[in-house]
């Protein structure tokens, strides 16, 4: 039976897939091994690693109580990666997809787990070249992890339109806020996380998919969010990887507030309205076509809102629990994101409309990720 190996609650974790681009077109290069070893030759104690192509590295945290010690955290490996970028004359970028690039030009990173990806999954393995952010939020037990995750999968419409930097792919704009997780969807296992009326219901689900040899280990599910058993957390899944960090620590912080409202009453795993799987899909595509302007359909009431308005009715009543954990700030900053229609796919927009170039695009992204103005 899969254990689940409890944490500290609302502890939380943020990792980052970013974009390794050249300086002189601004599209994607295959930079990450060249960019790993100067990393390993020279010990600096953060988590950077390789992810499933050449052009993309992933960098998480340590465990953290608050966000703003994350914050802190993620811009010194910033410092860091900018430092040796620079030096290798390649810039760093968030952002959920290259506006540009052509997924066939990619090339797999030589590792056990990305070859049998690759082998098992062709193509679509060249084309999972997007960028996310995952959120680990600490849980007591895994019937807490469960309860969390059926509390958390009708919020996650908030975090794709609050996250979505992915309006351009291939060449063209999309029409969507967020087109990486088209990507996504194309996998076995992905989409909407099943709900279950407990850990061990959980569990035996798990034994049962390996069994039938369908999965090996918690990786083989691309779920929007996950239980992740050998950290003691919930992941979410869902969202573009920011332009900034600062972006980064405040999606973490709207999730630890949601993550203490709902740990405040716990009591026992409340199962789902009957009815939440019925509009998971409708929302989660509002969310990706439309962003904050999206408008989602209430289970319960059957009543439909936009996605901008029940952010901030959501943020108002989460500010008493977010000040107790010191997650005001960034609920405050999402806050004014929502009111002004500020979102990275928005600014990507804009500064095409400006310049007409999307090697400009990526390379406005690269200063906004490194911390520089233009």
């Amino acid at each position: 039976m899969l254990e689940f190996g409890q944490s500290a609650p609302l502890t939380l974790g943020i990792e980052l897939e970013l974009q390794l681009v050249n300086r002189r077109d601004f599209n994607l290069t295959r930079a990450s091994s060249d960019l790993l070893e100067r990393l390993r030759q020279r010990p600096h104690g953060f988590d950077i690693k390789a992810e499933i192509t050449e052009s993309m590295i992933e960098i998480a945290t340590g465990i953290h109580h608050d966000t703003e010690s994350a914050l802190t955290e993620l811009k010194a490996i910033r410092s860091l990666l900018v430092g040796h970028a620079d030096l290798m004359n390649i810039a760093i970028s968030g952002g959920g997809a290259h506006p540009f690039q052509h997924w066939d030009d990619q090339r797999i990173f030589q590792a056990d787990r990305y070859r049998l990806v690759s082998d098992l999954y062709g193509y679509l393995a060249k084309q999972f070249t997007v960028y996310g952010q995952h959120i680990h939020i600490g849980c007591p037990s895994g019937d807490h992890a469960i309860g969390l995750a059926n509390f958390l999968s009708s919020y996650l419409p908030d975090f794709i339109a609050l996250s979505s930097a992915s309006p351009f792919y291939q060449g063209v704009d999309t029409q969507f806020q967020s087109s990486r997780l088209t990507s996504v969807n194309a996998f076995p296992l992905s989409g909407r996380m099943p709900g279950f009326g407990s850990w061990d219901d959980f569990a035996a689900f798990f034994d049962q998919m390996r069994a039938l040899g369908i999965v090996e280990s918690m990786k083989d599910f691309y779920w929007d969010l996950r239980p992740k058993p050998e950290y003691g957390t919930i992941e979410i899944r869902v969202c573009d990887a920011p332009l900034t960090v600062d972006l980064a620590a405040q999606l973490a912080g709207y999730a630890q507030s949601l993550a203490a409202h709902y740990f405040d009453q716990f009591d026992g795993v409340q199962p789902e309205h009957p009815d939440a799987p019925k509009v998971h899909s409708y929302n989660r595509f509002q969310a990706c076509r439309f962003g904050l302007y999206g408008k989602v359909v209430d289970p319960e009431s059957r009543g439909i809102q936009p996605i901008g308005e029940r952010i901030l009715t959501t943020i108002e009543s989460l500010m008493p629990v977010a000040r107790g954990i010191g997650a005001e700030w960034a609920l405050i900053a999402l806050k004014s994101r929502v009111e002004n229609v500020e979102t990275d796919a928005d600014k990507i927009r804009r500064v095409f409309q400006r310049t007409g170039h999307l090697s400009e695009v990526v390379r406005q992204c690269a200063l906004d990720w490194s911390g520089s103005t233009y």
